[in-house]
């Protein structure tokens, strides 16, 4: 007999995610991939006619919570600009029945930036002192509140190019996020003697040289809809050491790892380890002789994941 999901709305999901330990579910989650316990598939990307857009899905199967979903986000080109959304549906492997249909755009900023973070822990220098962060929206305010209290910061530099844009009260609110946090003025005041730097924009193109950077520095970037969008050049992957979300799919959906591939003879064989590798020990931390790169394209499962903590959470 068929049931009807229950609908989370966006204000729902945002209050319910405050109750849970987002990177905690995320570092189960890889865990549970090293063991065989969980099934990332690739991204699908489907172009709609006429170039209206597109939109993605995000798979993923959580066996030992009994539930699979998918994330759908189109990207709809608009005269006003392109509109995106998301919406997750939580499925029940017991009885084939929809669980949950939710708002994801929360989930989605909470899940980018917990992952960000959980590779942070992961990867950067246990005595790392300087974080950079570049992007000031949504995303980017987040990955500070989760980053924050990883290491002993001494000085946390953000830097955007719509600051200037931005109101007295828009300023004050990224200043409140934490009170080690400097706005700067530049991107390379930013990134100067940087230990850390988070890349969190939603450019389609590179927005920081890894060249500029004055000593080796852990580099993590995030992705956004538009067709092989990067945040670092595509040939600076040769020299750097390559990390990602998940080595079984990430390669084929990162722009720079696309490009890099096809023309600068990099290959995804080149990537020393991914998150499952790293949580289960399977691969050493870096020693910093270079610059190390994380790169992270969203999972399913990450949205799955927080899907499922939320609908137990449900009134």
């Amino acid at each position: 007999m068929s049931s009807t999901p229950s609908v989370m709305t966006h204000a729902q999901a945002r209050g319910l995610l405050a109750q849970v330990d987002v990177p905690q579910i995320l570092r189960k989650l890889f865990r549970d991939l090293a063991a065989g316990q969980a099934v990332q598939p690739p991204q699908q990307w489907v172009v709609f006619p006429h170039g209206a857009g597109d939109f993605i899905n995000y798979l993923g199967v959580l066996a030992e919570e009994q539930v699979y979903g998918v994330k759908t986000s189109p990207y709809i080109v608009a005269e006003r600009g392109p509109l995106v959304t998301a919406w997750t549906l939580l499925m029940s492997m017991q009885t084939g029945q929809p669980l949950l249909l939710c708002d994801a755009a929360e989930l989605t900023t909470a899940r980018t930036a917990a992952t960000t973070a959980v590779a942070v822990d992961a990867l950067a220098p246990s005595k790392a002192q300087r974080l950079a962060v570049i992007g000031s929206g949504a995303v980017a305010r987040a990955h500070v509140q989760y980053v924050k209290g990883l290491r002993d910061w001494q000085c946390i530099s953000l830097y955007s190019p719509g600051l200037k844009d931005k109101s007295a009260g828009e300023l004050a609110s990224l200043n409140d996020l934490d009170p080690r946090l400097q706005l700067a003025e530049s991107l390379e005041a930013a990134v100067s003697d940087a230990d850390v730097v988070m890349l969190c924009t939603s450019s389609a193109k590179a927005v920081l040289d890894p060249l500029v950077l004055g000593k080796p520095a852990l580099i993590t970037s995030i992705s956004t809809n538009a067709p092989r969008a990067h945040e670092v050049p595509p040939q600076s992957l040769n020299d750097m050491d390559v990390f990602c979300d998940y080595r079984q799919t990430t390669p084929g959906s990162a722009g720079e790892m696309l490009i890099a591939g096809e023309q600068h003879g990099w290959d995804a064989s080149h990537i020393v380890g991914d998150l499952p590798e790293l949580l289960s020990e399977q691969v050493a931390r870096p020693g910093y002789e270079r610059h190390v790169f994380f790169r992270s394209i969203g999972l399913g499962l990450e949205d799955v994941a927080l899907a499922n903590a939320l609908y137990h959470l449900r009134d």
